[in-house]
């Protein structure tokens, strides 16, 4: 697959073993986020299975926290690279999180991330994002996400 359609996750970090994000983690839920050149967004289409849900037809407010700070830290990733022109991805950390539950979230069908970077600097970017379900947005977050400096415990994550 070129480099170009690659993941960011598979493009920066293909050993990265995340519970959300790693494409490493074989138990994790291994999201898959792209820019979107037409919107400026950074999207994700995930399948929930069953042992997601929190109960019969609905997917878990956690596992929904799980997406949002993966793919929201993604995003805040893909703008540092591009604005500083960056070879290599920089570790970046959740510094805050909020996740706001609109509606219940449909488990049986693909949902949509969405994350747009709000606010940046060299080494911080604030994100918001937005879940899609059947149409309807069921649950949206805003997070501030950090690039760590070397002898923090993330720094080599990638």
């Amino acid at each position: 697959m070129s480099e170009a359609r690659l993941s960011l996750q598979d493009r920066w970090a293909p050993e990265n073993r995340c519970f959300g994000c790693g494409p490493a983690n074989e138990g994790g839920l291994r999201i898959k986020s792209f820019p979107d050149e037409a919107s400026g967004d950074v999207v994700c289409s995930w399948k929930p299975e069953r042992q997601h849900e929190a109960f019969e037809g609905v997917l878990n407010g956690g596992i929904i926290g799980a997406l949002f700070d993966c793919h929201c830290n993604w995003a805040a990733v893909h703008q540092m690279i591009t604005t500083n022109r960056l070879e290599r991805a920089p570790c970046t950390v959740t510094a805050e999180f909020h996740v706001y539950l609109k509606r219940p979230t449909p488990s049986r069908e693909k949902v949509l991330l969405r994350a747009r970077v709000v606010e940046s600097s060299a080494d911080r970017a604030t994100v918001d994002g937005e879940l899609i379900a059947g149409g309807k947005v069921t649950a949206t977050c805003r997070g501030v996400f950090v690039a760590v400096r070397e002898g923090h415990p993330a720094y080599h994550r990638w």
